[in-house]
């Protein structure tokens, strides 16, 4: 979630959960239903190709089959064959749950350098307007980065605002995985900032990887920045309801379930991150041992309890975090629940010292990056928690509250 100006965005926010029931209505009753007939995106395209693929004279398997079953079949090609998927369906291929990772990094790169080029040609495109023209610019440039050598693009979705996920570290050989929920605002283009670089997903995940790193040099560890959901823009009615979430939440199920191995995976929330973690937490398999929110709108939910999940539960806030002043509440699905830092919600809360203020939980040196990182290794005994209280340190059980 992107930092703003306080006051104003509070009071934005407040307008917005009296204004949304309105708007709640007109949608529930058809008034304002639109109806469209669209071109297929890139990625159905992609998809539908494989539906209809096959493979030395078999045809492929359904791509919404279950991961360990697509796992199974990608082990029955050899090297060539998997590298014809993956320039044939490469949209399809780097997204696919069950498909080697070290395939959809190939896949999504052939799929990043098809985007540059119709960006690139969009660009000159004398049909679009000089607006046109600069948001093509941008998504090229974007595209170039993703492009850039070394860099592991796990999913890739260029329709609309675009989704993507990228990887740090070695996702095969690690024994503990740590992913990165994003919260409002995040897209292809804001994936990865210059400016407040740790502020976006990019710049978290890869912070907190380093961190984990220098807290244990051996520890094998790897960081998902997932922004393969659509998130609220701005903080309008989407950002004030569960909708988003509770589409993103699949979709961060299927990725849990998908990962390589038995590892471990902890899960840091943040902002509006934190709501979609919330509805996902029942469903979300038992490898989840962990999952951390930062500057939580809340959980949709009045107790950590209530989340139906073994894994333990942690909470931090900074107190110059302006999410502190939004209303703390549910209402006719509008709002997002208890305060997860409250003491009767029961989560286990840690020192946030140093993030100053909404967006900067993962700014090195601070006391939230070495306590998630702390987490993300397992060394539940060093990190820091706000009443001190060795129940929350030893995180010996799931869901305990502080």
């Amino acid at each position: 979630m992107t930092s703003f100006d306080t006051t104003p965005q509070l009071n934005v926010w407040r307008a917005l959960l009296a204004l949304a029931v309105v708007f709640v209505m007109l949608a529930t009753s058809g008034w304002t239903a639109l109806h469209s007939h669209r071109a297929a995106s890139p990625l159905q395209a992609s998809r539908s190709a494989w539906e209809h693929g096959s493979i030395a004279g078999e045809r492929l398997p359904d791509p919404d089959s279950a991961p360990d079953r697509l796992a199974r079949f990608f082990t029955t090609l050899d090297a060539q064959q998997l590298a014809r998927l993956a320039h044939r369906y490469p949209l399809a291929v780097g997204n696919m749950n069950g498909a080697p990772v070290t395939l959809r990094y190939k896949a999504n790169r052939l799929a990043l350098q098809h985007e540059r080029k119709v960006e690139r040609k969009r660009m000159h495109d004398n049909r679009l307007s000089s607006l046109g023209h600069h948001d093509a610019g941008r998504r090229m440039h974007r595209y170039e980065a993703l492009l850039h050598k070394g860099r592991k693009i796990l999913a890739f979705d260029p329709n609309g605002s675009g989704r993507v996920a990228e990887v740090f570290g070695n996702l095969d050989k690690a024994d503990r995985v740590s992913v990165v929920v994003p919260g409002v605002d995040t897209d292809l283009l804001t994936f990865q900032r210059t400016y407040k670089k740790y502020s976006a997903p990019v710049g978290m995940a890869s912070s907190l990887y380093r961190a984990e790193r220098a807290a244990d040099r051996g520890a094998r560890t790897a960081v998902i920045a997932w922004a393969d959901y659509t998130a609220p823009s701005g903080l309008g009615i989407d950002a004030a309801t569960a909708m988003r979430a509770e589409d993103g939440a699949v979709r961060l199920n299927a990725l849990v379930r998908a990962l390589p191995g038995n590892t471990e995976v902890a899960l840091y929330c943040h902002s509006y991150g934190s709501v979609l973690c919330g509805v996902a937490a029942s469903s979300l398999p038992s490898r989840v041992s962990d999952i951390a929110v930062a500057g939580s709108p809340g959980m949709r939910t009045g107790k950590a309890a209530n989340l139906h999940t073994t894994a333990r539960v942690w909470a931090m806030r900074d107190a110059d975090d302006w999410i502190k002043d939004v209303p703390y509440m549910e209402v006719g699905g509008l709002g997002h629940g208890a305060d997860p830092v409250s003491q009767g919600f029961g989560a286990r809360v840690l020192s946030a010292d140093g993030a100053k203020g909404h967006a900067g939980y993962f700014e090195p040196g601070t006391e939230s990056l070495r306590n998630f990182a702390e987490i993300g290794i397992g060394a539940y005994r060093a990190v820091q928690c706000v009443h001190d209280d060795d129940a929350c340190r030893t995180g010996l059980s799931a869901g305990a509250s502080v």
